[in-house]
């Protein structure tokens, strides 16, 4: 009797202790995942801040914008999209966006160009699933406006771009190519249609910025005169030109940073109408607008440059782990004649990877422990202590 009440304690003490370590393997699980895919966009998103202008807003009447750039997000599409990819991906972005929206509470969002990866060649199927994801990853307030423009990989390169895939883009986002608000002037440009070569996407796209060069000019230049009669009145501000393609740079030799392209690929040269827009067109925009400021993505990396006579051009980097380590996005404080500008970085790939290697290792060790195939590190370290006093 006495054995068999041995036995049953024995057994009830083993099942105590799997239940026990069930118990801490799950809890490590759950610690991990936890702080992997939520937590850790909290804590690094809450180091970002609004940056200030330098003229105090308030002190010039002025109202301050706070808006976010953010670059190719490239969406995965039915054809070259691994479900696995698509789920790792996307969850990032949508963290990181949640996230920012619910720390930093931006007034406006730009997305500057190719939002999805297959739009060049998507189904009409296809698209829809890809516009449906989209609009659950990046869903924001009604208080909060987004605003994107088109990119080669959401409407093709030149020699794939036709009037039905624009019109399916615009159809979804319903873009404006001049856009203002709280005094600041904001220019979304198709600049996948700055080819030059006189096609009719290209010459309607020159049109549209030609009529928005003159009513710009009317608002700064000549409210008074009998051309500008009838325009709508718009801020005396310069503009902020927002497109996808840079304007015209010989390659990212000059540019640097973190985030910016690897040292080996920094001084390849840039080929016009594919990697940058043409010198020709690049000049026409800085004629045309004369912006104070210009924001662009397509090249991945971070880069800033200076062109004409010292407008500055920020390369916004991809904000999404699959084309970089370290994604980001920018935060711009603005007013109708100063603006500021910040960077906020979102958690790096690497950081989440060694987490989840690191925590991979430890339960190993933990299993290995309660197996009795390994001595416990704490028992270890308590014999080796006791035999070094009795020595």
């Amino acid at each position: 009797m006495a054995l068999v009440r041995l036995g049953f304690g024995r057994q009830h003490l083993c099942l105590l202790k799997r239940s026990f370590l069930l118990l801490k393997l799950t809890a490590v699980v759950f610690a991990v995942l936890l702080f992997c895919e939520f937590l850790i966009y909290y804590l690094v998103i809450f180091q970002c801040d609004w940056p200030e202008v330098k003229t105090a807003a308030h002190g010039s009447g002025q109202k301050t914008l706070k808006a976010m750039f953010l670059a190719d997000t490239h969406l995965l599409g039915e054809v070259r999209g691994h479900w696995l990819d698509k789920l790792r991906r996307e969850w990032q972005m949508e963290r990181a966006f949640q996230t920012a929206l619910w720390l930093l509470q931006p007034e406006v969002v730009f997305i500057l160009g190719d939002i999805f990866d297959e739009g060049k060649w998507s189904s009409s199927q296809g698209w829809a699933d890809d516009v449906r994801r989209f609009q659950k990853i990046f869903r924001h307030p009604q208080h909060v406006q987004l605003k994107v423009v088109a990119g080669n990989h959401d409407i093709g390169f030149h020699y794939q771009m036709s009037t039905y895939k624009i019109k399916r883009f615009e159809k979804v986002f319903n873009p404006e190519r001049l856009f203002s608000w709280k005094g600041i002037n904001f220019v979304l440009v198709n600049s996948v249609a700055l080819e030059g070569d006189g096609c009719h996407l290209c010459s309607e796209a020159e049109r549209e910025l030609i009529e928005i060069s003159h009513k710009l000019n009317c608002s700064r230049e000549e409210p008074g005169s009998s051309l500008c009669r009838g325009l709508q009145p718009l801020p005396g501000s310069a503009p902020v030109l927002l497109q996808h393609f840079p304007l015209y740079r010989s390659s990212d030799a000059n540019c640097s940073g973190e985030d910016a392209a690897p040292l080996e690929e920094r001084g390849i040269p840039f080929k016009e109408r594919y990697d940058v827009l043409s010198q020709e067109a690049s000049q026409k925009l800085l004629w045309w607008l004369r912006p104070r400021l210009i924001l662009s993505g397509h090249t991945h990396s971070a880069c800033e440059v200076l062109h004409g006579a010292g407008v500055p051009e920020i390369s916004v980097p991809s904000f999404s782990w699959r084309n970089r380590n370290n994604p980001s996005f920018i935060m711009g404080s603005m007013t109708p004649t100063e603006y500021a500008l910040a960077k906020c970085y979102l958690p790096y790939e690497d950081t989440v990877l060694v987490t989840y290697c690191v925590a991979a290792g430890f339960l190993v060790v933990l299993m290995l422990v309660h197996s009795g195939l390994l001595v416990s590190p704490f028992l270890f370290g308590w014999n080796l202590l006791r035999k070094f006093k009795t020595t």
